[in-house]
């Protein structure tokens, strides 16, 4: 039986496949630095960028090498725990987007270790460092051309897209909202330098950031609704925030405030941490010193990252269902549709370093906008805030439709 390009390019190395790309010199699929200090850092992310985008079309890994020097010979460094960290955050730094799909290991190479990152073929390329498209032709990296763009952009139809890049059928362009596009996404989505020498149309630059299945079908896809379209809610029903605010601690007390928090993502991320700094009150604690402190029940950016999160990690698929933050008056319960997903079970859900994403280019698109620094902290950043501010940690309870978080307020 075949193996799907896919699966070939998950395939880990044999020790014999990688001491021959480590000896090919002219190879377009292994990178090799000495070690990771000066620039290296700089050159293997873009390498790790060029890797993920496969212009070639070998469906297969890529490697880089630390601890080689330029003709394959060890270079002597020595690989540390804190080496191959360091290379993992590669993944997560939130500078290469859609995030690349690696791995990150000590190996043998001529006899000495190596610390190897291997790379899989993006699903969704162009794949981007700082805004620009790396590429490698040959032995070399360069920075994609339009026709190199245009090349990965068509790949992107031929492969079995997460759901948050699938078309809308009945949707148009004329769904998308060419202004905001302009103004507010695409600044922030490609480098100041590739803008200025871009000459590319409309469509074109609609395509490259997947809101549009491709220039020859233009049709919007759910990432265009989400993050560009005139009217998201519409075509994806269940894209809003149901905020409730309640005088008691069951749903049946008296509503304060409610409302539905919908729009495009930024005006939808927007509107949601107003509404949150709204109903923060402070308390005032006269009896610890002299002096008088406050103390927010919650800390805003605690209650900022976890929401933030269950709109990247929700379902969009199959469901009419919003996000719930409702506010009761001793505890807040954020629900978002969707189970774990991916590598992140109903068991190991929260743990340090585990994290997955249905919506890849969703999670890209937070970034793009300035609402995410840094992927797969949200969690550890909140219980870290919290537990400053007084409150107990947050409670996590993963189901197989939904994940709610209950945060308790501090006293």
């Amino acid at each position: 039986m075949n193996c799907s390009a896919r699966e070939q390019g998950s395939m880990r190395l044999s020790d014999d496949e990688l001491e021959a790309l480590a000896n090919d010199l002219e190879s377009d699929r292994a990178e090799r630095k000495e070690s990771f200090r000066g620039d290296s850092p700089e050159k293997v992310r873009q390498a790790v960028c060029a890797l993920a985008n496969d212009l070639p079309g070998h469906h297969r890994s890529g490697i880089v090498f630390i601890g080689l020097k330029d003709d394959g010979s060890p270079s002597g460094v020595q690989i540390t725990d804190e080496l191959l960290r360091s290379l993992a955050d590669i993944r997560t730094d939130g500078a290469i987007q859609p995030m690349p799909s690696m791995s990150v290991e000590k190996r043998q190479v001529r006899g000495r270790e190596v610390a190897v990152i291997t790379v899989l073929p993006a699903d969704a390329p162009p794949v981007r460092y700082k805004g620009r498209t790396y590429i490698r032709t040959g032995p070399r990296r360069d920075i994609a051309n339009a026709q190199d763009e245009r090349i990965l952009n068509e790949r992107r139809r031929h492969r079995n897209l997460p759901f948050d890049l699938q078309p809308i059928a009945f949707a148009t362009l004329a769904d998308l909202s060419r202004a905001t596009f302009e103004s507010e996404y695409l600044a922030g989505a490609f480098a100041p330098d590739v803008l200025e020498a871009n000459h590319r149309s409309y469509e074109e630059r609609l395509s490259a950031c997947r809101m549009i299945e491709s220039v020859e079908n233009p049709v919007p896809t759910v990432l265009g609704n989400l993050v560009v379209g005139t009217r998201p809610r519409d075509l994806v029903p269940c894209a809003y925030i149901q905020f409730l605010r309640l005088d008691g601690p069951e749903l049946d007390a008296p509503i304060v405030d409610e409302a539905a928090v919908d729009g495009r993502l930024g005006e939808v991320l927007s509107r949601i941490d107003d509404k949150i700094k709204a109903h923060i009150t402070t308390a005032i604690d006269i009896r610890a010193a002299d002096v008088e402190k406050r103390r927010a029940h919650y800390p805003l950016v605690a209650l900022q990252q976890l929401i933030r999160n269950a709109i990247m990690h929700r379902s969009y698929e199959a469901t009419h269902a919003p996000v719930r933050f409702t506010w009761f008056s001793d505890r807040i319960e954020i629900i978002n549709p969707g189970g774990p997903y991916g590598i992140v079970t109903q068991a190991n859900f929260g743990q340090p370093g585990l994290t997955d994403y249905r919506n890849p280019h969703l999670a890209e698109a937070m970034k793009v906008l300035g609402y995410v620094q840094r992927f797969g902290v949200g969690i550890a950043t909140a219980r870290r805030l919290l537990a400053d501010n007084g409150n107990p940690p947050p409670e996590f309870d993963p189901r197989d439709t939904h994940v709610l978080v209950t945060v308790r307020k501090a006293t």
